[in-house]
This record gives C-alpha cells, sequence and structure tokens, in this order.
C-alpha cells in the first residue's frame, strides 16, 4: 500500500498496518496492540491519531475504500456521453477487477464482507462511502436499458442482479478456485467474464423491456 497517502508517516502507517489486521480478524478480535506491533509504534501514538479502536476503524476503512477507488475508478462507468450499455460494461468490468484484486488493495473487499457479516456501528458509513456510490451510477443505466415499463421495484431488482453477478466471483473465490479457476485466472479471462456478465444482464433487460408489467 503506497506508504505517502498521508502526510503523517506515522499515521500512515498505523492506517495500513490496520487495514491489514481488521480484514484479516474483523473489528471485534483485532486489539489495538496488534495492530501497533505490525505498524511498529507505541499505544501512544494511536491514542494520539486516532482516539480508540473505533475512530481508527473507521478511519482504516475509509483509507481502504480510498485506496481502492484510485486504483479502479468508475469514471467510465459515469461517463453520460457513452450509452448505457458501455457504461453497464464498464461498471461491471471495473468492479469485477477491483472485486479479484489479490494484492493489498483487495483487503478493501474483506472488510465490507466481514463488517456485513457482523455489523458494527462502522456499517453506515461503509453503505454511504462505499456502496451507495455503485449503487446510484446502476439506478442511473439500467432504467435507459429497460425501458420506462419497470417498475422502481423491478429496477432495483435488477441492480442487485448485477451487483450479485460479480460478487458471486468474490464471496465464492474458494469454490470458483477450485471448479473453474480459469475464468478468472487471468486480467483478460475477468474481463472476458466481466463481458459474459454485462452481455447476460443485457439480454435479460431486452426481455423485460418486451414484457408488459402486471403491476
Amino acid at each position: 500500500m503506497n506508504d505517502s497517502s498521508y502526510p503523517d508517516p506515522t499515521r500512515n502507517r498505523v492506517l495500513v498496518a490496520a487495514v491489514e489486521i481488521f480484514a484479516e480478524y474483523g473489528f471485534r478480535e483485532t486489539t489495538v496492540r496488534e495492530i501497533c506491533a505490525k505498524a511498529d509504534v507505541n499505544i501512544a501514538s494511536v491514542n494520539y491519531h486516532f482516539r480508540n479502536k473505533a475512530s481508527l476503524y473507521k478511519e482504516a476503512l475509509a483509507f481502504a475504500f480510498m485506496q481502492a477507488d484510485q486504483r479502479y475508478p468508475l469514471d467510465e462507468a459515469k461517463d453520460a456521453k457513452l450509452s448505457a450499455e458501455q457504461r453497464l460494461s464498464n461498471f461491471i468490468r471495473i468492479f469485477l477487477h477491483k472485486l479479484t484484486d489479490d494484492t493489498h488493495l483487495g483487503h478493501h473487499g474483506k472488510l465490507i464482507a466481514r463488517e456485513i457479516a457482523d455489523p458494527t456501528d462502522a456499517l453506515d458509513d461503509i453503505i454511504k462511502i462505499a456502496i451507495v456510490p455503485q449503487f446510484e451510477i446502476l439506478s442511473q443505466v439500467v432504467p435507459e436499458l429497460v425501458g420506462p415499463g419497470c417498475s422502481g421495484d423491478d429496477i432495483h431488482r435488477c441492480v442487485l442482479g448485477i451487483l450479485g453477478q460479480c460478487l458471486m466471483y468474490k464471496h465464492s473465490r474458494s469454490i470458483i478456485d477450485r471448479i473453474c479457476p480459469e475464468v478468472i485466472g487471468s486480467p483478460e479471462e475477468i474481463d472476458n467474464t466481466a463481458a459474459h456478465i454485462a452481455r447476460f444482464s443485457l439480454t435479460a433487460f431486452k426481455q423485460l423491456a418486451a414484457t408488459p408489467s402486471k403491476r
């Protein structure tokens, strides 16, 4: 992780260590002492910069998401000059690469998964910072693809369906690696898998657009 993300080297080392350890053990099982040992700082430094473990956890989450968003910006999915189909394909490709990143940046996905499974007071911050922006992008794109016949609830179902297809490759990684690892075995294959999810979704949206709503 980039050591220059924050100007204060001590603060930065603590955040880098905190992201790794919180991702590995979760908020409740992690101790400040473990983080300090990893960062090679004393506990007084954590108290000075972050006050307590809960505040450090929230800042570590924000730090991890910032790092991931810098590597995988969603600009190509937000570009209103592109067609809805292109924006959807771009979103899925970028999102899937972020989810399957095996470097230190993969910690952000692990942090989210742990928080969802065992929520803390930070969950609302995670939803606001990391999930809502992605949901909003898809909520703008999907209506253009399914047309005016779909209800708001159906739009949300479509958005969740796209996210769910992508998240399968993150949360079922241990299974995929044992059954069909080749589908995400390289950056090129991740692109191919992303293109498949986009084609699958677009085909479904065309069917929805052609089917009169029962509402």
